[in-house]
C-alpha cells in the first residue's frame, strides 16, 4: 500500500491499493484508474462531520449538541435536525452554510453535526 495514492473518489477511503492498472477501494469494492481523477479536484477539502461522515451539498445533519445562538435565549437544541446544507469555506471553521427553523440563515461547525 503506498502513501501516495488517492483517497477513493466514492467513500473517500484511504485504504486504496493498486491493481495491475486500476486503484481499489476495499471498503466499498470501488475500483477507478489515476487517470480517471478530475484535474480540478485533487486539492478539495474532504469535510467531514463528528463521527467521521463525508459531508455534501444537500446533506440533513443533525445538531449532536446544544448551540448557544447570540441573541436567542434558548439556542440550538441537540437533536435539531438541519436540512439541505451546504460547504463553504467559512470564518473560524464554520463550514456549513444553512437555514435552521426558527433562527433563519446561519453558519455551522461541522464537528457540531451528524449526517442522517
Amino acid at each position: 500500500m503506498s502513501e501516495n495514492l488517492p483517497p477513493c473518489p466514492e467513500c473517500y477511503g484511504v485504504y486504496a491499493y493498486e491493481m495491475g492498472v486500476l486503484l481499489v477501494c476495499p471498503e466499498c469494492g470501488h475500483e477507478w484508474s489515476p487517470s480517471d481523477e478530475p484535474a480540478g479536484e485533487g486539492g478539495d477539502k474532504v469535510i467531514k462531520d463528528a463521527v467521521g461522515n463525508v459531508l455534501a451539498d444537500g446533506d440533513t445533519v443533525t445538531v449532536v449538541k446544544t448551540l448557544k445562538v447570540k441573541g436567542s435565549p434558548t439556542g440550538i437544541k441537540a437533536g435539531t435536525k438541519v436540512r439541505n446544507i451546504r460547504l463553504v469555506d467559512g470564518v473560524d471553521g464554520h463550514d456549513i452554510d444553512c437555514k435552521v427553523d426558527g433562527f433563519g440563515a446561519m453558519q455551522l461547525k461541522s464537528s457540531v453535526v451528524k449526517k442522517v
